[in-house]
């Protein structure tokens, strides 16, 4: 069945005041089977649009995101399968303790530990993404948060956290992401010390993808005005969380994922395969 949609107030100033327009809308589902397939669809597209942006180091990097009707449950991209190669018929289901309860394929176990504590420790968030991207890894070496440079980075001012606790050491152990999960709070994003970004959403997988491709650009744009050696002009806090609240919120992500995703499913039919 094809989902409604929602026709709530404005949550967003994008939002336009003129009727009969097309605009994308939250879906609204009034069957899980189909809540279901949705996230899985959007899970699996995540995954193509990491492959476009270069996302991929060799086996390393998982996305999440809860199943609907199992929330101790979650769908996740299988164990050494590239990003572009990922579909609905092999992502896997599993649970908090890393048992793989449906699919063919073993689970990244980095990625279990990491994102089952955050999962189980905040049942708000709905999805999570990791990876070992380029300028996210870079700057994540130098141990502190970005600074508000641009109106995009300005979308992650105070909505964004240092970690250090397990810093630069792979996480094999129950107890890494137990330390990881302690200060994954309150926020869409993370710099993980010596390792590199995460990003979780309370909304939807489509919003924790998009935002952290927003944070790896980020990164780029800051390491790319250090090395000019010229101090960059900062935006004034005030303007920053102005920024942030109308172009920072989970639902902003979510609203840039949807060009994405409309290319994705035009020029990529074998995702749904």
């Amino acid at each position: 069945m094809k989902p409604t949609t929602a026709q709530a107030a404005p949550i967003s100033i994008y939002q336009p005041k003129q009727t009969g327009l097309i605009y994308p809308e939250i879906p609204v589902f009034d069957n899980v089977a189909d809540e279901r397939q949705h996230r899985k669809e959007r899970l699996v597209a995540a995954c193509r649009a990491f492959a476009q942006h270069k996302f991929d180091y060799g086996f390393a990097g998982h996305l999440t995101v809860r199943d609907p009707e199992f929330p101790e449950l979650y769908w996740t991209n299988p164990m050494c399968v590239h990003f572009d190669q990922v579909k609905i018929s092999n992502l896997i289901l599993a649970d908090h303790k890393g048992t793989v309860v449906e699919g063919d394929y073993a689970i990244n176990r980095a990625g279990f530990v990491l994102h089952a504590a955050v999962h189980e420790a905040h049942p708000d968030i709905m999805a999570m993404c990791h990876a070992h991207t380029m300028y996210g890894t870079a700057f994540a070496a130098l141990g502190r948060p970005l600074d508000p440079i641009s109106q995009d980075a300005a979308a992650f001012f105070e909505d964004h956290i240092v970690i250090r606790d397990e810093a630069g050491q792979v996480a094999v152990e129950e107890k890494a992401g137990l330390a990881v999960c302690d200060w994954f709070k309150d926020v869409k994003a993370a710099i993980h010390q010596n390792h590199g970004l995460l990003t979780a959403s309370r909304h939807s997988i489509e919003s924790a993808a998009f935002w952290f491709i927003a944070l790896e650009r980020c990164c780029q744009q800051q390491l790319l005005v250090e090395a000019t050696g010229i101090k960059p002009v900062m935006v004034p806090p005030d303007r920053s969380r102005y920024s942030r609240e109308h172009v920072g919120s989970d639902y902003i992500g979510w609203l840039h994922f949807q060009p994405i995703w409309d290319q994705l499913k035009r020029t990529q039919p074998d995702m749904f395969d």
